[in-house]
């Protein structure tokens, strides 16, 4: 790594809820008053995070408090945390699309970002146009952007519709030509936001290896997404946000799995599926529970090695015939098995009512971790979907096999082998 090219420092960001400003006479007296008294401002002293799901007794709110940290020159950092976190809130800063309540940014060179979908464009104006539009507002000459208008336009895939009026793009569209300008203005500094999920998967591909070639010329890239194979492949550091708050920073292996621990489910033996919410499928038949055991005993715990045990409860009021797959998951969200039922050659037959089926991995060797689980049950004969779970269980592969001697550390790998050696 390179030289430290941006600082963040005690970076804060308040917000009146509902308002804009103090939204009241007297707030703002009050504020103005206490400055030029040089006293602290006194509505910066209330302690409120940004919870989304409770409410406040103020009507102020932090969107973010105290963040610190570094970007080194060539580094690649992943922004990870759930919504309302305080991601963008944080790359609006430091964009200086807003300015902080409190703290600085201090950076050496310019910053190119991708934050929302067609931000800096104008409808009426084409493509081309919004392009020589958008690379003045990224800090790009006339002349810098003629230079890089072919790769631009080619890298994004719209030459066809360059000369079109881009309120006759897609949104798809929009992202492609965003990024595109983006990716191409010489900036130490390139800030994308979850924009990239709205672009089809070969462009995804295309700005992930287009953003490892920025990295490799020594610039920084500071990238959030909610898809966490993505800023696993992609990113080599990064930091957790968790309402407002930077929690955890460090390698992005770590990073990951430190979210995913904080937003799992409660590690326990069995799930009650029969209320779980997010279910896709025509509800014929319902997962109703499934449970985790260890060498035939209840244990959502096991070792390297030992028999993983599964039993899966369905109800079903119609009787049809049906195929039944389980999804084992890595922790970041990586399929790692699609096992169903006719791998087996164990067919399941119609039934009304509730039944119990039962799986067992004989000599389980995943590394140490937490996995998380989904099931499917589709119709037989057409393969539509009846119950689809994607994740609703979990469970963890833990030290202290007698098969392991030495330590299996999760960014490692994934499968255990303890094949037979000899020397001949």
């Amino acid at each position: 790594m390179g030289q430290i090219i941006l600082e963040a420092h005690n970076l804060s960001k308040q917000y009146r809820l509902g308002q804009i400003g103090t939204g009241t006479l007297s707030h703002d007296l009050n504020r103005f008053w206490s400055k030029i008294r040089g006293k602290e401002d006194p509505y910066l002293k209330l302690t409120e995070v940004n919870l989304r799901d409770n409410k406040e007794m103020s009507d102020y709110v932090w969107a973010l408090r105290d963040v610190s940290f570094q970007l080194k020159e060539g580094e690649v950092m992943g922004v990870v945390g759930t919504n309302g976190a305080g991601k963008s809130t944080l790359l609006k800063l430091l964009s200086r699309i807003t300015s902080p309540t409190t703290g600085e940014v201090k950076m050496k060179g310019r910053i190119s970002s991708l934050l929302e979908v067609g931000t800096g464009f104008h409808p009426e104006l084409t493509g081309r146009e919004n392009i020589f539009l958008n690379g003045a507002i990224l800090g790009m000459t006339k002349t810098e952007i003629r230079s890089k208008l072919d790769e631009i336009v080619d890298f994004s895939g719209c030459a066809n519709y360059v000369d079109t009026p881009v309120k006759r793009y897609s949104s798809g569209m929009i992202v492609r030509l965003g990024f595109a300008v983006a990716a191409h203005l010489e900036s130490e500094i390139l800030v994308v936001d979850e924009v990239l999920a709205v672009g089809d998967q070969a462009f995804q591909k295309k700005c992930i290896g287009k953003m490892k070639d920025i990295s490799k010329g020594g610039r920084a890239v500071l990238f959030v997404s909610h898809n966490l194979s993505s800023v696993t492949n992609l990113c080599e550091t990064g930091i957790l946000m968790e309402d407002g708050q930077l929690k955890f920073q460090g390698d992005i292996k770590n990073v990951v799995s430190r979210y995913l621990d904080n937003n799992s489910f409660e590690n326990q033996q069995f799930y009650d599926l029969s209320r779980y919410q997010e279910r896709e499928g025509t509800g014929e038949m319902k997962f109703t529970g499934i449970g985790f055991y260890r060498n035939g005993e209840p244990s959502s715990s096991i070792c390297v090695g030992d028999d993983l045990g599964m039993k899966i409860s369905v109800k079903s009021d119609k009787a049809m015939k049906l195929k039944m797959a389980i999804y084992i998951y890595r922790y970041d969200e990586t399929i790692l098995s699609n096992i169903e039922n006719g791998d087996s050659n164990f067919e399941i037959e119609p039934f009304v009512g509730e039944k119990t089926f039962s799986l067992t991995f004989k000599d389980f060797n995943l590394y140490t971790g937490v996995y998380k689980v989904g099931v499917w049950m589709g119709d037989a004969m057409s393969g539509q979907h009846i119950d689809l779970l994607r994740f609703c269980g979990q469970f963890t592969i833990e030290e202290g096999s007698e098969l392991v001697k030495r330590p299996l550390p999760q960014q490692s790998g994934v499968i255990y082998y303890r094949p037979h050696w000899e020397e001949n």
